[in-house]
């Protein structure tokens, strides 16, 4: 069977899905490999036609089963120094070297690897097999995901997420939001400040009432957070303004997340600062230039997974690996949107995320194997299941 899926992640590998891009050729290749397993597809191509999710189902057209799910694009390998070609998979020292090895195309080829004998075992309950597209850039192709399933009443009721999380079952982590936002004021003569309005001087004062509010943050934290750190965090990534020493900028953009623990958390930055821009900014700013704007756009909005107390997922994980309990990580995956659907849901695939977006990455071969190894007890228990 290994052999089988590094043949299979060989062919995932040279499909260069950088997010940038398109991944229509991979799902086309996911696509054919489960239909010609008996599988039901349906593909669902974005706006621009270029990207697409696949959703595909083995057994019977009802509620319940389960989900496998993973992402198909992956990050640039611009300025990266990669000793090996990223786009063709190397095997050396017992890893598999190449880019998405790990985050996630691993675990994909591992389920794909699997598909035939899923056929034969399914009964009552069927097995989806997700695969998105942008997760890297916002989780964008899991949100039309999630609506089509809506439309369309599929409800499975437990889901894997197979990010590499080393075949730890991870049963939560915080959300992340990511927004831009861009300030216009009006140009003018450094030496004559009153009659302009500065757009770095506004950029500044927003990410200074961010940070207040980064500081408040930590003092809400809940007494049972498990997270690390245990409260939400801000973080202003970019600020882009001005050109020379002399001129007022009219312009000024500012690259900013936070990872929430709680949405209560999220509700109380945005409010907060949508009332600083109403309240405080833009009376100054429109005073001097009535055409002045604050605008924030909404890069992605990503529900984290919140650990339940009932979760049937987090129990056959922890019976298929032999693990003995659960933990939680930092960074964000696709499990949130899954779980706002209703299932009970997990993270666990072969890889570190230690590797995922540097030069060389890779997966090692006994993280595959074990992936596959709880997979095939995934399947005896599908048969076993009446």
């Amino acid at each position: 069977m290994i052999e089988d899926t590094k043949r299979i992640l060989s062919d995932l590998i040279a499909f260069p899905t950088v997010s940038a891009d398109s991944n229509l050729e991979m799902i086309a290749y996911l696509a054919d490999r489960l239909a010609g397993c008996g599988a039901k597809v349906d593909i669902q191509t974005d706006e621009t036609g270029r990207k697409a999710n696949l959703f595909a189902t083995l057994g019977p057209d009802c509620d319940g089963g389960i989900v496998l799910s993973g992402h198909s694009d992956v990050v640039p390998v611009t300025d990266q120094d990669w000793t090996s070609d990223p786009f063709v998979m190397t095997e050396r020292d017992g890893r598999l070297y190449g880019r998405g090895t790990c985050d996630m195309k691993g675990f994909i080829a591992a389920t794909l690897a699997m598909a035939p004998t899923f056929a034969q075992q399914v009964q009552d309950k069927p097995v989806h097999f997700a695969f998105t597209y942008d997760e890297e850039t916002g989780c964008i192709g899991a949100g039309q995901l999630a609506q089509s399933l809506i439309a369309r009443e599929i409800k499975p009721r437990l889901a894997i997420i197979g990010e590499p999380t080393e075949m730890r079952v991870i049963e939560g982590h915080k959300g992340c939001c990511e927004y831009t936002t861009r300030f216009q004021g009006l140009e003018g003569h450094g030496s004559a400040p009153d009659l302009g309005v500065n757009a770095a001087e506004y950029a500044v004062r927003y990410v200074s009432r961010l940070l207040d509010l980064r500081d408040r943050l930590q003092g809400m934290a809940p007494e049972t957070s498990r997270f690390e750190p245990p409260w939400t965090t801000i973080n202003v990534g970019a600020l882009h303004s001005g050109s020379v020493h002399n001129v007022i900028p009219p312009k000024a953009q500012i690259d900013w997340e936070m990872r929430p623990v709680q949405t209560s958390d999220a509700d109380f930055v945005k409010d907060a600062m949508t009332r600083y821009c109403n309240d405080v900014l833009l009376p100054a700013m429109r005073r001097v230039h009535p055409d002045a704007t604050i605008e924030t756009e909404v890069i992605g909005e990503v529900a984290g997974l919140v650990p339940t107390e009932v979760n049937e997922a987090r129990q056959i994980l922890l019976e298929l690996t032999g693990v003995n309990g659960t933990d939680l990580v930092p960074f964000g995956t696709e499990a949130g949107i899954f779980q706002s659907l209703g299932m009970d849901v997990v993270v666990c695939g072969p890889g570190s995320i230690n590797q995922a977006h540097k030069a060389d990455e890779y997966l090692a071969l006994d993280q595959l194997a074990q992936c596959l190894t709880v997979l095939e007890k995934l399947g005896h228990k599908l048969k076993r299941s009446h």
